[in-house]
């Protein structure tokens, strides 16, 4: 079996985790995190780097102790000290750190005192009313995590975009190669560019239908096959993720592509429109009677209803069908609209780039400006500036801009929203800032009342540009954790940016992809103008910016509403509150 970056990164987190549930020195648990991070951001296969013996501690974050575990993972695809750790530790108590509220500490009190190791033992102390018996939990604490298991029991198991990104391409590639193959192509969620996705559907085109089965079935990454026949098969792969390839004839190939990238309520609505004109959709095609009219190419069905194309991102009956009929299709944004990035981390606080690398690389993107948005000091964590220590960024930038050609770094600050809505910084240093993105980081369980005067308090400071991560939600993923987005009115929130001249972000980065496409669809029939920023922090995660586009054109926005679509002077203006 190959061993992936995913592989790599996924060891060194899980070695952290149980680290940290042991209470091991904090700086050696983030030596792991940071090792996970930059492994699972580079576009290299590490396992190349071990091949080739290249010298793995020239990646940032990796010294020759982590170097050389790495190098155990690639060559045995296992690492022996995670197993010795799982002898005193049980591993299944890295699950229980995906529910909020249950960070390390509170995961360690748990198993000792209750003999908690799995989820199921954690559903039972809940039922039983043990939870509360803790030190320091509680009865809130306990039906807070009931709920939570109640609403994780409930929903399917999915897949964050760029992790399902990482199987897909080397799926596609294998395929590709195939012989006899014509046409692949990915359907389903993943093809709508959802944030999450279950279960990958593939479609294929080619002669022999029984050949391309076998040979997907010998698929390197392929864990078990499911089921098998002469044009369909079902696999699981190692990452527990279920992949169903379907070879279909070259005449429903559009028919079946439609069909299958869904979603569910499109799906129905054209059945429905095809019912009223007396015709029958399927995956096979388009039928009067018994004749096949139209199929090969999903142009080709659009069009037999008088349609224009609707991109699949679009695709959620959500009014794209209405909306074609009436040639009022949004223009959808593209990452080559993108101007420049709004949001982005240094070594000035908790990035793993310097200022100059960051620029570098915003530069080969073709950007016309960055802005630099470290963090303030209030998250100690994130060894953010003080207002002194910001002066002096602010010297620095400006020295460093007089070096450039066509190209601007913006100073700014991702300043903290503190609990009482005031700022972390004094507005006399923030005035002096191109930008300012604000941020809550904190006391995100406030109540639904609370958390919304909090942010409008934010907004009404005159300093502020851009509500950045506006729900405070991270999706799916263990480090850091998983966390639910805040209670808030966010139509309120909406409404009074727009009136106050502000902006909200969406913020690209695959944890987060926070506004929402829900949301972002909401913000553009108030008329409020959003941001597309990465919150990149290594110049590596510049390219997240591609998750921010998709979940922007899930939301119908066009580059009109994105304010990072146009050139610095004019961006400038529309910061002037």
């Amino acid at each position: 079996m190959p061993v992936y970056n995913r592989d790599v990164a996924r060891i060194l987190d899980q070695v952290a985790d149980l680290l940290e549930i042991e209470g091991a020195d904090s700086f050696r648990v983030r030596a792991y995190r940071n090792a996970a991070q930059s492994i699972s951001t580079m576009s290299r296969e590490v396992a190349t780097m071990v091949d080739e013996g290249e010298d793995l501690t020239e990646i940032r974050g990796i010294g020759e102790s982590i170097a050389e575990k790495i190098e155990e993972i690639v060559k045995t695809g296992d690492l022996g000290q995670l197993a010795q750790i799982e002898e005193r530790t049980p591993a299944e108590l890295t699950e229980l750190l995906d529910l909020p509220g249950l960070g390390p500490k509170r995961v360690q009190t748990l198993h000792e005192e209750l003999g908690i190791e799995t989820l199921d033992d954690l559903r039972d102390a809940a039922e039983r009313n043990r939870i509360r018996t803790v030190s320091g939990l509680g009865d809130r604490t306990e039906a807070r995590i009931a709920r939570e298991l109640e609403q994780r029991h409930d929903e399917e198991r999915r897949t964050r975009i760029d992790v399902a990104e990482e199987i897909v391409t080397p799926l596609l590639d294998y395929l590709c190669g195939i012989e006899g193959v014509e046409q692949v192509a990915v359907a389903g969620s993943y093809r709508r560019r959802q944030e999450t996705v279950g279960d990958l559907d593939l479609l294929a085109t080619g002669a022999d239908g029984e050949q391309i089965i076998r040979h997907f079935t010998e698929y390197e990454d392929v864990r078990e096959v499911i089921s098998q026949g002469k044009t369909r098969s079902t696999v699981r792969l190692r990452l527990d993720m279920q992949v169903d390839l379907r070879v279909v004839a070259d005449e429903s190939y559009g028919a079946a592509l439609l069909y299958f990238t869904g979603s569910k309520a499109h799906g129905i609505a054209l059945r429905n429109m095809a019912l009223d004109e007396g015709l029958k959709i399927n995956e096979y095609g388009v039928f009067r009677d018994d004749e096949r009219i139209a199929g090969a190419t999903e142009e080709q069905i659009y069009d037999l209803f008088d349609l224009p194309y609707i991109v699949p991102e679009l695709r959620e009956n959500r009014g794209e069908l209405e909306a074609a009929a009436e040639g009022k299709l949004p223009e959808l944004v593209t990452v080559d609209d993108i101007r420049g990035d709004l949001q982005i981390h240094t070594t000035a606080s908790d990035g793993k780039n310097t200022l100059e690398e960051m620029a570098a690389a915003a530069q080969e993107r073709g950007y016309a400006y960055l802005a630099v948005t470290d963090h303030s000091p209030h998250v100690s964590v994130t060894q953010g500036l003080d207002a002194e220590a910001l002066a002096r960024r602010i010297d620095e930038i400006q020295e460093l801009n007089e070096s450039f050609n066509d190209f601007r770094l913006l100073t700014g600050i991702e300043v903290d929203i503190l609990k009482d809505g005031s700022l972390d910084l004094p507005d006399d240093i923030l005035k002096r800032l191109d930008i300012v993105v604000a941020a809550v980081h904190s006391a995100f369980n406030l109540d639904r009342e609370e958390q919304t005067e909090r942010i409008l308090r934010a907004l009404d400071n005159p300093t502020v540009h851009i509500l950045v991560h506006p729900t405070g939600r991270r999706i799916g993923e263990r480090n850091p954790r998983k966390r639910p987005p805040a209670e808030m009115d966010m139509e309120r929130v909406m409404e009074a940016a727009k009136e106050r001249g502000c902006f909200l972000e969406i913020n690209a980065s695959p944890s987060r992809l926070d506004l929402s496409d829900a949301y972002a669809k909401m913000a553009g029939e108030i008329g409020l103008k959003l941001a597309i920023s990465t919150d990149a922090h290594s110049t590596t995660e510049l390219d997240f910016i591609r998750y921010g586009v998709d979940q922007a054109r899930r939301g119908w926005f066009g580059p009109d509403g994105i304010v990072n679509t146009r050139s610095w002077s004019d961006l400038k203006a529309l910061l002037k509150r």
